[in-house]
């Protein structure tokens, strides 16, 4: 996928630069793998904000998405590749040769036609799924499990992907596209080849509006605000906090490390992520 680039004919535009999605399907979803989506606004089941600057967008329909790829030995064709409000990856609509449905993350590469397949070994080609033990070392991945059956939890985002440096005695050694280098049991699966859309990093949304749309509220300073809103607030005029930076509860943030001490999944991780 390219990028398109908008002609300065309204504010809007000016500077606008979006993935060109052309080329996929222009139709609805597939009606029996999606169910509608309520807009929870950043709230948990209190009312209580847990997500700030959520709230509002347009409404959406969910697209239930196969992570697990565990309809084994049984090829699949390509039928459509679809935009996915709900996530950053395209998707694809794959038809099983038993007339069954299903969609999945489209990697990159991947066109309507192409055949793909989970199996105990299937042939290293992108799109096809199997236990990561079996995939040579050095290819790349995506929809990395990290517990068995559990499904894909690492590399789903647009661009995003893993590599497989190594093995150790019935695990392999993945490098992660943030840098980190972990341990994974080799039954876990993976699938072949990169996520979809790398482009979408360098798009332009070109006004707030567009922000709005897709369910993201303006971000505000804590700095502009009143002493009893945040830490920062107060002050006469343009003011330095006098303290190191906080959220508005007061916990130390940009840089402080909340990663749990002893966590018990540290012990899988070979090399932290890049600083």
């Amino acid at each position: 996928m390219a990028l398109k680039a908008y002609k300065p004919v309204s504010p809007g535009t000016r500077g606008l630069v979006l993935v060109d999605r052309s080329s996929l399907w222009k139709g609805k979803p597939c009606k029996s793998l999606v169910f509608g989506k309520k807009s929870s606004g950043g709230r948990n089941a209190h009312g209580h904000i847990t997500a700030w600057h959520r709230g509002g967008g347009h409404k959406k329909l969910y697209r239930f998405i196969d992570f697990l790829r565990n309809k084994v030995n049984t090829e699949a064709v390509v039928e459509r590749i679809e935009y996915d409000p709900n996530r950053t990856a395209f998707i694809a609509l794959i038809r099983y040769t038993d007339g069954e449905v299903s969609y999945i993350i489209a990697p990159q590469r991947l066109a309507v036609g192409d055949k793909v397949v989970s199996s105990e070994k299937a042939d290293i080609k992108v799109g096809n799924c199997m236990k990561m033990i079996n995939i040579p070392v050095g290819t790349v991945v995506h929809n990395i499990e990290f517990r068995i059956g559990k499904g894909a939890q690492f590399a789903r985002a647009a661009g995003t992907y893993g590599q497989i440096v190594g093995r150790d005695s019935g695990n392999v050694i993945v490098k992660l596209f943030s840098g980190e280098v972990r341990l994974i049991n080799g039954e876990c699966r993976a699938t072949v080849g990169a996520v979809s859309n790398p482009d979408r990093k360098n798009a332009v949304l070109g006004k707030a509006g567009r922000s709005r749309w897709m369910g993201w509220r303006p971000v505000n300073r804590g700095s502009a605000m009143n002493p009893v809103d945040h830490p920062h607030g107060g002050g006469e005029g343009k003011t330095k906090s006098g303290r190191q930076p906080v959220t508005p509860w007061g916990k130390p943030t940009k840089g402080y490390k909340t990663r749990r001490k002893a966590k018990p999944s540290d012990r899988f991780i070979l090399t932290r992520r890049k600083k």
